[in-house]
């Protein structure tokens, strides 16, 4: 897979923030030598939150986000900037943009305090060095702001350039290089269950929901992590697997299915060979496997009244029998028989308040990265809310939970 091939949930999110006319459009273009974003001396020309997919020498696949100005007014305002911190959630880096020539203020404090919270690695990047006159005194005001808040600055980064003539925009491309997180040889999808020439059976479903022409994501990436652990993968639509299965010359390591297929494949497959999803499978990787195992188990105490957020963290073409609007939320019915209220939200929407919510029902989260993923997780339970996923809590209503994990348990003994 090439660099501008790589899914979005893959790359290094750097978000970019700052007051209107800090010069955060600048600063993408100048990191990027291309006109990505719009630059102009009207306040507040970047409205939304603007999410590039590109390559960034030296760290490689990256998503650049610019956002609204911190400082935006009236009602709109106050929307788009609550837009810009929601992208915080998703930064993997954090660059706070700074007018050099009018010097750290109220808004970008507030902003470095929410990044300094959620430990996400940052540099205060003063813009216009071409043009201020006093650096000593900016960044002076800034320790003071800092002290006098209570605000560690003990490992503050910063650095002054000038997206105008370029001056250290080299040098700001290696430190967001240097404070991009580790890749963990570990972290995979399913090649670490998995020896060179085992054999894995995939069941994939093409109904009216599937993409015209290609697989959709998880899919896509599953079989290209088997293949870089020297397996084999043999796909197969639900209606041919058993008749595969039976062909087959050696039995297979592990069987992964689409989780709306999830009871049909269990019966289908001999006791003796491990099986999962998809689902369950991102549930480890891109979340926390454990506890959205438990919060699976918290449907078998909703009551009459109770409402179920369901959350998908991406935008796609809804169909009359949708995964998420229409199937889950009918299998949960079905499943409880309890007369339950449901809400949808979808893409970068995410609630702030979880009040009204007796339980929330995530996607898999293959559009989003890591860190979303996880915070919204943590959001969760901070609310003490319990959240678990599509193919997890499939499993667990279809009652074959406890054998989907059981390959994940094997592997942490």
């Amino acid at each position: 897979m090439s660099l501008n091939n790589t899914p979005s949930g893959e790359r290094v999110h750097i978000g970019i923030f700052g007051k209107r006319n800090a010069g955060k459009s600048s600063i993408i273009n100048a990191l990027t030598g291309q006109s990505l974003a719009i630059v102009s001396d009207v306040l507040g020309t970047t409205t939304d939150p603007v999410q590039k997919a590109m390559e960034l020498l030296p760290l490689g696949p990256v998503v650049m986000i610019d956002t609204p100005g911190l400082d935006d007014e009236g009602a709109l305002g106050e929307l788009r900037v609550r837009k810009a911190y929601q992208m915080l959630n998703k930064s993997d880096i954090a660059l706070l943009v700074v007018d050099g020539c009018v010097g750290f203020t109220d808004e970008d404090l507030r902003i470095l305090r929410r990044i300094l919270d959620k430990k996400i690695p940052y540099v205060i990047v003063f813009n216009k060095s071409d043009l201020a006159d006093d650096r000593d005194t900016v960044e002076t005001s800034l320790k003071q702001r800092l002290a006098e808040t209570g605000t560690s600055g003990e490992e503050l980064r910063s650095m002054w350039v000038s997206a105008a003539d370029m001056t250290n925009i080299h040098e700001l491309k290696d430190l967001i290089a240097a404070l991009a997180p580790e890749e963990d040889p570990d972290h995979r999808i399913v090649a670490d269950l998995i020896e060179p020439d085992d054999l894995v059976v995939l069941v994939v479903p093409i109904d009216k929901a599937a993409p015209k022409g290609r697989l959709i994501l998880p899919q896509q990436q599953t079989i290209r992590d088997i293949l870089d652990a020297d397996a084999s993968a043999v796909v197969v639509k639900e209606n041919g697997y058993k008749e595969i299965f039976n062909s087959l010359g050696k039995r297979p390591k592990l069987v992964i299915t689409d989780s709306q297929v999830f009871r049909r494949v269990a019966a289908e497959t001999p006791a003796d060979v491990q099986f999962t999803s998809f689902s369950v499978l991102f549930a480890r990787y891109k979340g926390e496997l454990w506890d959205l195992v438990e919060g699976a188990h918290a449907l078998d105490g909703l009551r009459d009244g109770d409402t179920v957020l369901i959350s998908e963290g991406c935008t796609h073409h809804r169909t009359c029998e949708d995964i998420g609007t229409v199937k889950i939320p009918r299998w949960i019915r079905e499943y409880t028989g309890k007369n339950l209220e449901f809400v949808f939200t979808s893409g970068t929407e995410f609630p702030d308040d979880f009040d009204q919510y007796d339980m929330i029902v995530h996607c898999g989260g293959c559009m989003l990265n890591e860190r979303e993923m996880k915070y919204r997780i943590k959001c969760a339970h901070d609310a003490g809310v319990p959240i678990t996923n599509y193919g997890t809590a499939i499993a667990h209503m279809n009652g074959i939970l406890d054998k989907s994990i059981e390959v994940f348990e094997k592997k942490e003994n």
